[in-house]
């Protein structure tokens, strides 16, 4: 038996070997992450006596590229979450924190718990694409939301409230028309210097070039509304100038979350349980392919309580003696992602407010009784979540000719 801990960093990894009775085979070694010092690493590993084990710390990222390298290699790889390595074998004073003896660590933990490894098992590519653009979007979205709240307060110099007075659809490219009209008038004297004739032909006139529908009533408001303020900053070239250039990031981001969102729809579209979490109500052509992304596959959850662990849902028993604890809070120790996916599917549901949808049912009794916002909301994505594991294994088992439940393998 050969245990070999990977202590994972950017670039290259830190090997420990030991065998039983904790005899060293090698001491710590570093490896980096190329394609040959990857094959040192194998051609080493193959020269052991007995069988070998790796394991290593999943990280989500910087893991990747040598547990695959590894499995590809024929080896039994293990991804453990870090919480597990790091409460392991805590049973010292003195606090070390080295990459060798994180390794060691590993290896030890590899070494106690032989039997119970799970065996890593690679994406494939269309869902770690998937995943990945999700990833892009939210990261895209938070860029968005800065940029928006950016040109919020520089607005609140030149024309306030002006993002008030619009309530358009975004554009199929992202755009907004409050966005595209402040980059024309980006100054409320760019509308008072004007009579209201005169504005109302130039409003109509960008209207038509820019693919917006006209209305004399809007034309109007937005007159009036602009006589109300009173603008910190000046009318000049260099003001229009920074109105201009706080609109351009914010237009190319939205550009940008566009294509994501139409890659992410054609990604998700290709999996074989999109037909299924796309009839889920609140789960829309956005959130559905979030949804699949953050999941991924659902074979590698052995019970509809492994998912909802793997979501952080979960509310473990809390029991001593005769107390045993009502109040129990959930973990949140897992992805927030998923979570953060979930709580907007919960806000679709109350917000359209679906009668005959088993959910939002649930939601309303939960709030009937009294609980608390975030409980009834956690509590409902709980049982949506549950509600998903059934159906799409269902699905998944109807496709391959399997009794439902069956562990069925869902790679495309």
């Amino acid at each position: 038996m050969n245990a070999v801990g990977i202590d994972v960093s950017k670039g290259k990894s830190m090997v420990a070997i030991i065998q039983p009775l904790g005899k060293v085979v090698a001491p710590p070694f570093t490896v980096s992450h190329t394609a040959h010092g990857l094959k040192k690493l194998v051609d080493f590993l193959k020269g052991l006596d007995g069988e070998v084990r790796l394991v290593l710390e999943y990280t989500g990222r910087y893991d990747e590229p040598i547990a695959r390298h590894l499995h590809d290699a024929g080896f039994f790889v293990a991804a453990v979450h870090a919480k597990l390595i790091h409460d392991f074998g805590n049973n010292s004073i003195r606090k070390v924190k080295t990459d060798k003896a994180d390794a060691l660590k590993i290896a030890n933990y590899g070494l106690t718990h032989w039997n119970a490894l799970i065996r890593y098992a690679p994406e494939d590519n269309t869902r770690l694409l998937l995943k990945v653009a999700n990833r892009q979007y939210n990261q895209s979205m938070k860029v968005r939301v800065s940029l928006k709240n950016n040109l919020i307060a520089l607005l609140d110099q030149t024309f306030p409230g002006i993002n008030t007075l619009f309530s358009s659809p975004l554009r199929q490219d992202g755009r907004e028309k409050w966005v595209d009209f402040v980059q024309e008038f980006g100054h409320a004297e760019c509308v008072t210097s004007l009579s209201l004739a005169t504005f109302s032909k130039r409003y109509n006139k960008w209207c038509s070039k820019s693919g917006y529908r006209f209305s004399e009533a809007k034309a109007a408001e937005i007159h009036a509304f602009a006589k109300t303020l009173i603008p910190t900053l000046p009318k000049n070239e260099h003001t229009l100038n920074l109105v201009k250039q706080g609109i351009l990031p914010l237009n190319a981001v939205a550009l940008t979350l566009t294509n994501l969102r139409t890659e992410m729809l054609r990604l998700a579209e290709a999996l074989p349980e999109f037909p299924v979490v796309s009839s889920l109500y609140g789960v829309g052509k956005v959130l559905g392919p979030q949804l699949m992304a953050e999941i991924g596959d659902i074979g590698r959850f052995i019970r509809k309580q492994s998912l909802v662990a793997f979501a952080g849902l979960d509310a473990p028993p809390r029991q001593s003696g005769a107390f045993v604890s009502k109040d129990r809070k959930m973990t949140k120790r897992g992805s927030p992602q998923l979570r953060k996916t979930l709580f907007q599917i919960m806000c679709c549901l109350l917000q359209n407010a679906p009668e005959n949808d088993a959910v939002y049912q649930f939601l309303m009794k939960k709030r009937a009784e009294g609980k608390r916002y975030y409980v009834y909301m956690l509590a409902g994505a709980n049982k949506f979540l549950r509600i998903y594991y059934g159906k799409v294994k269902e699905h998944l088992s109807q496709l391959q000719g399997l009794p439902d439940g069956s562990s069925i393998s869902m790679k495309v």
